[in-house]
């Protein structure tokens, strides 16, 4: 039903819900942001998820299907350099999705406690890596969240996301902190620009204790030590030696998973 408005044409006797065009308005972006945090947390609170796991990884990450289709595609050399680093990529794909796989079945998420779930697989929703992750969930039925963003590109929200639980967000800030205020834990794949400021917001957290302890796992020990110099910002004083103590390598799913769980994540075990 069309929202009725004044016989003038004014949108002033529409109700306050109704008016879009009011909504949008520069003034009301604190009342659009607080409708962000409560659409996600009530629909969170509806399904029983009180934690989650936190899976970061890079979008443009192909999946081994994607991998194949490129070599298999390549005819110049430029072509299948490209499709090489594509199947070298996949590979974390893979880890990503079995490391989801693992964490559903492991964590909690078939198992409410006084109807709630913990360790729930959570990701930013889109493509690559966090596909992968959901993806894994997916593969054994159970809840898995995606915590989508409007993007130019990119972040259209993969297909193995429960449906109930696909949020999409105006705002980078709103996101994050639905991203960080359940997360038991944190696996950190290979990315780019996004993945590193989500990883180094956490890191910061973790180290202000602004968050609750959290066991933070990074896969691909040497792309993160090729990427990153954790040991000069040490030496130049910048971070105590103790903050490396934050997180670990890992190079599987099952040793991610053995960190996680030996560094204090709790799970339906």
């Amino acid at each position: 039903m069309t929202p009725p408005t004044a016989k003038n044409g004014s949108r002033s006797s529409l109700l306050a819900v109704e008016d879009t065009e009011f909504l949008l308005r520069d003034e009301m972006r604190s009342i659009r942001f607080a409708l962000e945090y409560s659409k996600a947390e009530l629909a969170l609170r509806d399904w029983g998820i009180r934690s989650t796991v936190i899976v970061f990884g890079g979008a443009r990450i192909p999946s081994p299907e994607q991998a194949e289709a490129a070599m298999a595609a390549a005819t110049t050399d430029a072509e299948k350099a490209v499709a090489a680093r594509a199947e070298r990529q996949a590979e974390f794909y893979r880890i990503a999705r079995e490391f989801g796989r693992i964490a559903s079945e492991r964590g909690g998420a078939f198992a409410p406690r006084n109807r709630w779930r913990d360790n729930v697989i959570a990701t930013g929703g889109g493509p690559g890596i966090m596909e992968a992750a959901n993806r894994g969930a997916a593969d054994v039925g159970a809840p898995s969240i995606g915590f989508n963003i409007t993007l130019p590109h990119e972040q259209v929200p993969n297909p193995y996301i429960t449906p109930e639980l696909s949020f999409r967000f105006h705002y980078f800030a709103m996101r994050k902190m639905h991203l960080a205020m359940r997360a038991n834990a944190l696996a950190i794949f290979p990315g780019g620009f996004g993945t590193m400021d989500e990883l180094f917001e956490l890191l910061t957290l973790q180290q202000t204790q602004k968050a609750p302890p959290a066991p933070i796992v990074m896969f691909g020990e040497s792309y993160w030590r090729r990427i990153v110099d954790f040991d000069a910002l040490v030496e130049e004083g910048v971070i105590a030696a103790a903050d490396l103590n934050l997180f670990e390598f890992a190079e599987t799913a099952e040793e991610g998973w053995a960190s996680l769980v030996r560094r204090g994540l709790k799970t339906e075990g």
